[in-house]
């Protein structure tokens, strides 16, 4: 796969136009978020928002008031929707924390490190929860259907990878499956919704769908790539979590695969659990570099990427569009 995003101009992709097209809808968006948060039990507000005003892009809502404005659509019940989208993907995030006993997210202490583990399980509990009442209130059963079909298949995907971890066997098909359940679903999902509220034909809606998905599976072969090239001020997490985790990503199956005896044994040894140094994962980096790795699994989310740009290409043109394409790019461009 060798496809290659260009730009006809030589600035850095920026997500600041598709922030600047969304500006006032994200405004009605928070304004649902900060209310739903609320509890009477002071920790579910306190724990939430330690998450969510943690400075987290907000791509997930954004691509569905994006969504919205590329197909014309001028009501507000994309307003909660997006809202809800946002409840998913932050109740996941707590859990996945639990889940890899994450010390870092977004360059702050996690909530399970700061709280516990059962705080953090039972808030996601909560904001899963008030994303589906805001739901059941958009009164559509087609948007229930997407959404929740959505959350079941993140959570299928992580269940996947639990069973995939420490398994150097893992084969690039069933990484993909994988990537394509716990991230891809939900922006797939949070652009098709766009579509629904608008009543838009079904041609759209499956458009919008392989825009978010192929923008959601580039976004996380960038992930797991600058897992191995970065360092924790640039990505937000310690480096190196995914490797001392006994996940096998895609950087890691290609140099797996292209590894000689030695490595392979490394490798193996590795992600069982037994070379969890500095050392060791100072090797690791260096394996995936000598093969190629992680150029190779660029290469994949620029192909992904573009895929993502040509799902849109039927819709109008103007600044709609033109943001959408630059967030494509922009999460491509994240490793570089």
């Amino acid at each position: 796969m060798t496809a290659t995003i260009h730009r006809l101009d030589n600035r850095e992709p920026s997500l600041e136009p598709l922030l600047q097209l969304v500006a006032g809808d994200m405004n009605a968006v928070n304004t649902v978020i900060l209310d739903r948060m609320q509890s009477q039990i002071p920790l579910i507000p306190e724990l939430a928002g330690h998450l969510i005003a943690g400075g987290g892009k907000r791509m997930r809502p954004m691509l569905t008031l994006s969504s919205a404005r590329l197909i014309g659509y001028t009501g507000t019940r994309h307003h909660r929707l997006a809202a809800s989208v946002e409840f998913i993907h932050t109740a996941t995030l707590l859990h996945d924390d639990v889940v890899d006993g994450s010390d870092l997210r977004r360059g702050k202490r996690t909530a399970n490190i700061i709280w516990g583990n059962p705080a953090s399980v039972l808030v996601g509990d909560f904001l899963f929860s008030r994303s589906f009442e805001l739901m059941v209130e958009d009164g559509s059963l087609k948007v229930l259907k997407i959404l929740s079909n959505a959350s079941a298949v993140i959570a299928e995907g992580e269940v996947n990878q639990l069973t995939a971890a420490r398994r150097v066997d893992l084969g690039e098909d069933r990484y993909l499956d994988i990537i394509n359940a716990k991230t891809a679903a939900l922006f797939a999902a949070a652009c098709r919704i766009s579509a629904v509220v608008a009543e838009r034909p079904e041609g759209e809606e499956l458009a919008l769908d392989a825009y978010g998905r192929n923008l959601g599976i580039a976004f996380q072969l960038v992930d797991d790539a600058i897992d191995y090239v970065s360092d924790a001020g640039t990505m937000g997490k310690d480096a190196g979590d995914d490797f001392r985790e006994g996940k096998m990503t895609l950087p890691v199956i290609l140099a797996y695969a292209r590894g000689g005896a030695d490595d392979r044994k490394f490798w193996k040894d590795a992600i069982e659990g037994r070379r969890q140094s500095d050392a060791d994962f100072a090797h690791a980096i260096d394996l995936v570099r000598q093969t190629r790795s992680v150029d190779d699994t660029l290469a994949r989310a620029r192909h992904y990427g573009q895929r993502a740009i040509d799902a849109i290409g039927g819709f109008a043109n103007g600044k709609a569009k033109d943001a959408m394409i630059e967030a494509v790019e922009f999460a491509v461009a994240r490793a570089y």
